[in-house]
């Protein structure tokens, strides 16, 4: 081939990818938000058996409560099982000597380091001692209660679960500065579930010791990673007062979050990634202020970031891996299709001969030793 007809043809190729990603953002842009949220659940719920079983939970578990849709009852039911099945261990477990020291030095070992970010988790979980393991218990129970499933019947000796909660002092981990800096989310999701649980209440001195590491004034001297752990902490405040989209959240409790967000939409929306700003339009949501115009803002930052060949919202490399995606996806699929009703629960209800199975699943993970359940399937 000449050099003439090679330059040629490379500038062929080049107007057809031109006027190929033209195409492509205009249909994205003439789509409306619906429209998207229903390509991205159709993509989904198509995959979904094939995606991992907590993918599933956590998709089956936030779609229930947006559509009260009763098609997601089964997976939600598997959950349960599996949820009562891991907490019949923990209970058992629970009654040996030495036994949560043991299961907080193993989720600390299991815990990921591929990035810094968790490195540095890792390491400040590895200084908090039974913390990593009260806190995934406390996640549990509370999955139980959302669930209708803590009590005697489904779980006989949840009470010295609770009773172990109750004599932690998890403050001074959640008001802990170096703890906020890296773990502000999940600092928040703790503090609701110690509520819910009626383990404690420190909401108030946790909101403060927040507020007071995360001022206003101190906005200009974050770092990316810090500023987007501020808002994604800020977003899980809202997220857990609602019990995790099951209620609305007065408006008054979160008002200082939601004036923030307001006034710092700009640069939320250019410093965070789509599942931080994502959660951020439903907190306003949450609140019931789907009027506010930030949510319309944030509703068109998000069909500008969807991808309609790979039909979600990829990562911020590309990436369209449809189980890493998945969280991303489900709050998308929340913000732009919010239905402005809520469903509590699911309340499950397990029959007696369920119980029993998850009874006797339970008790060989136990004669498997203490580790995560999944090594002894």
């Amino acid at each position: 081939m000449s050099v003439s007809l090679y330059r040629s043809a490379i500038l062929w190729l080049w107007v057809m990818a031109l006027l190929v990603g033209c195409a492509l953002e205009g249909q994205t842009a003439a789509l409306l938000p619906g429209e998207v949220a229903a390509e991205i659940r159709a993509n989904y719920e198509q995959a979904l058996p094939r995606l991992p079983a907590s993918k599933q939970r956590h998709y089956a578990q936030r779609l229930y409560r947006v559509t009260g849709d009763e098609r997601f009852l089964p997976l939600n039911r598997a959950y349960g099982l599996r949820l009562l099945t891991s907490l019949r261990q923990e209970i058992d477990g629970l009654a040996e000597p030495g036994y949560a020291p043991r299961r907080a030095r193993e989720k600390v070992a299991d815990y990921p380091a591929r990035s810094l970010k968790q490195q540095r988790r890792k390491h400040m979980l590895g200084e908090w001692g039974e913390i990593v393991y009260a806190k995934s218990l406390a996640f549990q129970l509370t999955q139980a209660s959302y669930h209708g499933l803590l009590d005697e019947e489904h779980l006989p000796g949840y009470r010295r679960a609770l009773a172990y909660l109750e004599g932690l002092d998890f403050r001074p981990f959640l008001i802990d500065p170096e703890v906020m800096e890296i773990y502000a989310a999940q600092v928040a999701n703790l503090v609701y579930y110690l509520h819910h649980l009626g383990v404690a209440d420190l909401r108030d001195p946790v909101i403060a010791a927040f507020r007071r590491h995360y001022p206003v004034a101190r906005d200009g001297e974050l770092s990316r990673a810090s500023y987007r752990n501020k808002i994604y902490g800020m977003t899980h405040f809202v997220i857990a007062a609602s019990d995790y989209y099951q209620r609305r959240v007065p408006e008054g409790e979160v008002e200082w979050i939601l004036d923030y967000f307001a006034s710092h939409l700009d640069r939320i929306i250019v410093e965070t990634k789509a599942d931080i700003y994502t959660e951020v339009g439903i907190s306003f949501l949450l609140a019931g202020r789907e009027d506010h115009p930030a949510v319309q803002r944030l509703r068109e930052a998000l069909v500008r970031a969807y991808d309609p060949r790979a039909r979600m919202v990829p990562s911020e490399s590309g990436g369209t891996d449809l189980s890493f995606g998945e969280h991303r996806n489900v709050l998308a699929i929340m913000l732009l299709g919010w239905p402005g009703r809520l469903h509590p629960g699911p309340m499950l209800e397990l029959p007696a001969q369920e119980r029993e199975s998850a009874a006797i699943a339970g008790m060989a993970a136990s004669s498997c030793g203490a580790r995560a359940l999944w090594i002894c399937r």
